[in-house]
């Protein structure tokens, strides 16, 4: 009970804060099974897009998350196992042999869609986004019946910028894009450059 109402708090908090507007661009919000990928540039960002989708689709949609900040003592470890039921990744890696993604391919077993941040870790930068990691394509290639959504969050770095405590009232966007699937015998690195090229095609452009 404590963290179904601690979900509702956080993702009333989050849309009554960011005045958050899912754009179904590319795709509808239908209750299949999909890897929605998204830019990274604030801890918030899961947040956002797990508030966004409707109820039947969050329950079944978890986040993708790094165990080394995910899992220290306290609130985090509360609200990343409890209330957002979080795929935690051993990004220290520490067992070398380990498949690092084993966690995402077990929850993609059972039947869940997973919020997945190709970029590996925040971007703090100038640029609209950091070279891909090969996460996705191995992904897409073990699971090519999955669709794969781009989901561009705009203007969260604004309400959430690093080091401050409380969010700013900003207004966020949250646009879905079209899916992609893996072609037959489309290489890594051009399924990466396709993936990537997808995402910052719903950045919104600048004025």
């Amino acid at each position: 009970m404590l963290a179904t109402f601690t979900a509702f708090l956080i993702t009333s908090f989050a849309c009554l804060v960011t005045g958050a507007r899912a754009l179904w661009l590319g795709c509808t919000p239908l209750p299949i099974q999909r890897l929605y990928y998204a830019n990274h540039s604030s801890h918030g960002d899961f947040v956002l897009i797990w508030a966004a989708l409707p109820d039947t689709l969050r329950r079944r949609t978890r986040p993708v998350a790094g165990a080394d900040y995910w899992l220290k003592p306290g609130v985090r470890s509360f609200l990343i196992q409890k209330v957002f039921n979080g795929v935690l990744l051993d990004r220290q890696r520490s067992e070398p042999q380990a498949d690092p993604l084993q966690p995402v391919k077990d929850a993609l077993a059972q039947g869940d869609s997973l919020i997945f941040f190709p970029e590996g870790t925040r971007n703090l930068g100038d640029e609209p986004l950091l070279p891909f990691k090969s996460g996705l394509f191995h992904l897409a290639a073990s699971r090519p019946d999955i669709e794969v959504v781009p989901v561009w969050i705009a203007n969260l770095n604004r309400v959430m910028p690093k080091g401050r405590t409380l969010p700013l009232p900003l207004l966020c966007t949250l646009s879905f894009g079209e899916p992609l699937q893996l072609r037959a015998d489309e290489s890594k690195q051009a399924f990466i450059e396709r993936a990537s090229q997808a995402l910052l095609a719903l950045a919104p452009k600048e004025v």
